[in-house]
């Protein structure tokens, strides 16, 4: 199976072809087009034609667009959780449960795109300002570039997609080397859904070369980016005066506090811990548990653990299957094996067949580790024990990241207290930090990023706010 780029509504060849590959089964599974700089170049001009288009286009019919590809995604529900399974070995069950999500995202795109709107500002109230009347608009900013991870394929897609076009944007989209087809695929939907040519192009192939010509191109208004913190950090020294979104790593960490119910919380927390395979950028790193339910926490946790199927992602029975390369398991398995030998203790886990990790649990690990302090983004969760919640707080702000963070607790004062104390995007409270609805504001401080996605906050970042003045 060849697969082309997509430019102007059009399958464009490529001058050169590499073979994709089965995250799980190590088979071959399309061959995918690297596109080169020719192919950027074309796909540029095409958003650049296309902007003008969907400046004019009224909200109604932007909106009507994002419905058509809903229910088109609805449509063909089990061939793209099929699509996600197969590149990106997601459990075909966590694979569906992104199809919804990703349904869910572009309807709230399409409810966002009748509702962008400025307001009237009293200009009368600064002296000077008497006798006239003035409001704010939004504007689309043109051409956007959105540069997608492998870890949710469908659904980050449709968060950096979605507002765009819902805003009157067009862009340019360059998805992860590992997860291609589901981007493509998404093409094909949008253009059956009546997107005008140009407004979205899928071009694929090397992360640097594209990914360096979109961000300096003066014809692009804004880059949003998920990925990591140093290619990050590389974008938005790059930038110029570009709008940038990034989302990049985390840590994340989840405080248990003393009398918590550990069997009312600890399915969710093992989930959160090793759903697809840990690799989500809101997966439980760190776990700091009061000494008075140390114990019997680890031991409920490594138990619940014990209990999740590895194997084939497209077996339904699945729960953990292949992380997303050879070269990352063997990643994995260093930091363990580094932890270990900085006096962590293993209490489950530490092995590996093929690319699929063993869920591992570590306890007492040393805070300089880089399963503590560096993103793991695979199935592996460290257990320490903290005497107050204090100290907890310092543990966790004791990172370069901060995107999200869970506490469970029965003290009000103690979760007000934490919610104002720790230093990240979004506190969960009596939750674990892996909880995302796609319409809620998300992103973080620190190396975690800049600017928020969810859909309507994703909207604002990707217009332009304009003042309009009348003088009487």
């Amino acid at each position: 199976m060849r697969k082309h780029l997509f430019i102007e509504g059009q399958w464009v060849e490529a001058g050169e072809y590499r073979p994709l590959f089965s995250p799980y089964s190590g088979e071959q599974i399309a061959e995918i087009a690297y596109a080169g700089a020719g192919e950027v170049q074309q796909a540029l001009d095409a958003a650049e034609r296309a902007r003008p288009v969907m400046a004019r286009m009224p909200a109604h019919e932007r909106a009507a667009i994002l419905e058509r590809l809903a229910a088109l995604i609805r449509e063909k529900a089990e061939e793209c959780a099929g699509i996600i399974a197969l590149e990106a070995a997601k459990p075909i069950t966590t694979a569906k449960l992104e199809v919804e999500r990703t349904i869910a995202t572009y309807k709230f795109a399409a409810e966002e795109a009748k509702r962008i709107h400025g307001e009237t500002i009293p200009m009368d109230a600064a002296p000077g300002g008497e006798d006239r009347v003035a409001y704010t608009i939004r504007q689309p900013l043109g051409v956007v570039a959105a540069i997608t991870p492998f870890n949710f394929p469908m659904n980050l897609v449709a968060h950096k997609v979605g507002p765009a076009i819902a805003a009157g944007n067009t862009i340019v989209l360059k998805p992860a080397g590992q997860t291609p087809l589901s981007a493509l695929f998404l093409a094909e939907l949008l253009q059956q859904a009546g997107l005008p040519a140009g407004a979205l192009n899928v071009v694929t192939g090397s992360g640097s070369l594209i990914g360096d010509l979109l961000v300096t191109d003066a014809r692009v208004k804004a880059v949003t980016f998920t990925g990591s913190p140093e290619v990050g950090i590389a974008i938005r020294s790059k930038a110029g005066l570009k709008k940038v979104i990034l989302e990049l790593g985390s840590n994340s960490a989840l405080i248990v506090d003393q009398g918590t119910v550990v069997d009312d919380m600890i399915a969710r927390a093992v989930t959160g811990a090793f759903s697809y395979a840990g690799q989500v950028c809101i997966s439980i790193q760190r776990i700091y548990v009061h000494e008075q339910l140390f114990d019997e926490f680890v031991g409920k946790f490594v138990k619940q653990t014990e209990m999740l199927r590895l194997g084939d992602p497209l077996d339904f029975k699945t729960d953990v299957s292949a992380v997303i390369s050879s070269r990352d398991a063997e990643r994995a398995m260093e930091w363990i094996a580094d932890a270990e030998k900085s006096g962590a203790v293993v209490a489950i886990g530490n092995r590996k067949e093929g690319n699929v990790v063993h869920p591992t649990v570590l306890l007492h690990v040393d805070a300089a580790s880089s399963v503590s302090c560096r993103e793991a983004f695979a199935p592996v969760v460290m257990i320490n024990k903290i005497s107050t919640i204090e100290e907890a707080i310092r543990l966790v702000n004791d990172s370069r990241y901060g995107l999200q963070a869970g506490i469970y607790t029965q003290n009000m004062r103690t979760a007000f207290a934490a919610a104002e104390a720790l230093e990240v995007g979004g506190v969960m409270i009596n939750d674990i930090p892996t909880f995302r609805v796609d319409h809620m504001p998300y992103g973080g401080v620190k190396e975690s990023g800049t600017g928020r996605e969810g859909v309507k906050y994703a909207v604002e970042e990707l217009t332009e706010l304009k003042l309009i003045c009348f003088k009487k």
